[in-house]
């Protein structure tokens, strides 16, 4: 599953650690944004990791899900280039 992730952490110390553990599981695009190409196990160890370290009354993270044919319809102009992590057997 295709998965953009925002943040909002009030906290400097909070917030690196929040990055640092999205760095582990997707791309760093903006920002409070990564996208994130992962299976449904990897989705929920990242949601447990990520709950553990927030407060919830100080800071939120939201999920956007997207289908394969609304990621094909992405559209970028500048920034970081989209990292192609296909692998191909020869």
């Amino acid at each position: 599953m295709h998965v953009v992730v925002a943040y909002d952490i009030s906290d400097d110390n909070r917030r690196t650690k929040i990055h640092s553990i999205l760095k582990s599981y997707g791309q760093w695009m903006q920002f409070s944004l990564f996208e994130c190409n992962l299976t449904d196990t990897q989705y929920a160890k990242l949601r447990s990791r990520l709950k553990k370290k927030i407060k919830p009354d100080q800071d939120s993270i939201l999920f956007y899900f997207l289908c394969a044919c609304c990621h094909g319809k992405v559209e970028r102009i500048g920034g970081e280039k989209v990292r192609d992590e296909s692998i191909f057997f020869v």
